[in-house]
């Protein structure tokens, strides 16, 4: 309620700032299955901070450079992702295990299940694939709609 002297021209500034306050609170849009992306950043970050390895993780990111296949025993599939938060790790994707990704460019979004294993330049998401011996919990890589297992 306005008082004597007040102006109506500050109305919608208030209206506004409070449609502003209630939008920056509200909630994102549920992902689907799976944790978000950026429980999965969190998860990573702390691995590399603390040097941890053998840790399952899921996430997602942005491929920023497609490396040349690694041919020394097991064939890999290796590309750099970008994470939301910044970090980029090596994925290393048997292709001897699971089919390539054949259509990857620089620039696509690749969601991973795998595990991870610290390195000083971000670390390496690898067992993205299932095990032959059953041992491990299956990984996989989603691209474009498709999932490689």
């Amino acid at each position: 309620m306005l008082t004597k002297g007040q102006s109506t021209r500050r109305v919608p500034l208030v209206v506004a700032l409070s449609l502003a306050a209630t939008l920056a609170c509200s909630s994102p849009a549920p992902r689907g299955p799976g944790p978000p992306a950026a429980d999965g950043d969190r998860a990573l970050a702390r691995a590399f901070e603390e040097g941890s390895s053998n840790i399952r993780v899921e996430g997602e990111g942005v491929v920023t450079t497609l490396l040349p296949d690694d041919r020394n025993g097991r064939r890999h599939q290796r590309f750099i992702l970008e994470l939301g938060s910044g970090q980029t790790v090596l994925v290393a994707h048997n292709v001897d295990l699971a089919p390539r990704i054949e259509a990857l460019r620089e620039g696509d979004r690749v969601a991973f299940s795998g595990e991870y294993e610290w390195n000083p330049r971000g670390g390496v998401i690898h067992w993205t694939h299932r095990d032959p011996g059953g041992a491990r919990e299956a990984g996989w890589l989603r691209h474009a709609g498709r999932t490689y297992q």
